[in-house]
């Protein structure tokens, strides 16, 4: 049996309890850890943005249009009515080249023939029934103009209607109105319309004061709407109206700035 001496004991204690001590007084390990962690840890600033809308309008005057006229003749028999479209439409062609209607703009389309049928009622009281008669055959023809001379189609969109003085059956369509240089418009106008939103968040910081504006954040370039004049109708898919020879075109973006 191996007697520790009474000096190595007490030296052993005093160890330990200088180590009781150490532990005591040291902070924990987690928090030294957490500690370290945290100086190193950047906390970045929350940036400052202004979301503003900008917006700019150009009227414009369409510069091609779209028309037709639609031909019909009726007779008993398929080939009679055929037949009497064709003259009818021959003469719609030459009307239109007198009108000064180059015969390059004039497309006639494909003729259709209909059959037409009348309801007689046959019988009495409980018995009586209705029957579908044939009556004759119906043709038809769309005769269609196409030409930047707008004002000259115009015109006669209104006047062909003379041709029924000279029993020719004819029905003057709504035109339809275009602008060809609207794609180069578009993007003339989006540009107009980010200056315009850069104007109004200037215009706002200088009113409320302490900030100016920095690079651009963010720009959704929205929709471009082509409205008949005086319209302020807006659309999210975006209107394109064809029905109006003055038309208002508006573009509308949305910006962020940053600010500093």
């Amino acid at each position: 049996m191996t007697v520790i001496p009474k000096s190595k004991w007490f030296g052993g204690k005093a160890l330990i309890a200088l180590g009781l001590v150490a532990l005591s007084t040291a902070p924990p390990l987690s928090t030294y850890i957490a500690s370290r962690s945290w100086e190193r840890v950047k906390v970045r600033p929350v940036e400052r943005t202004i979301r503003v809308t900008g917006s700019a309008k150009q009227r414009i005057t369409s510069d091609l249009i779209e028309w037709s006229a639609t031909v019909s003749a009726t007779a008993p028999d398929k080939l009679a009515a055929y037949r009497k479209l064709h003259t009818d439409v021959e003469a719609t062609v030459a009307y239109l080249k007198a009108q000064g209607v180059p015969e390059g703009a004039i497309f006639p389309d494909s003729a259709t023939i209909e059959e037409q049928f009348t309801t007689v009622y046959e019988g009495s009281g409980d018995d009586r029934i209705a029957k579908q008669v044939l009556t004759g055959y119906q043709a038809r023809q769309f005769v269609s103009v196409r030409s930047p001379d707008v004002q000259r189609v115009e015109r006669v969109s209104r006047e062909i209607t003379q041709l029924l003085e000279n029993n020719i059956s004819v029905t003057s369509n709504a035109p339809a109105y275009f602008y060809t240089k609207l794609g180069d418009l578009k993007i003339e106008m989006l540009s107009a319309a980010s200056k315009d939103a850069r104007t109004r968040a200037e215009n706002m910081l200088k009113s409320a004061g302490g900030a100016s504006l920095a690079s651009l954040r963010d720009a959704d370039m929205g929709v471009i709407n082509v409205n008949p004049a005086n319209s302020s109708e807006t659309s999210w898919e975006g209107n394109n109206d064809t029905s109006s020879l003055e038309k208002d075109v508006i573009a509308i973006v949305h910006v962020t700035y940053g600010l500093r």
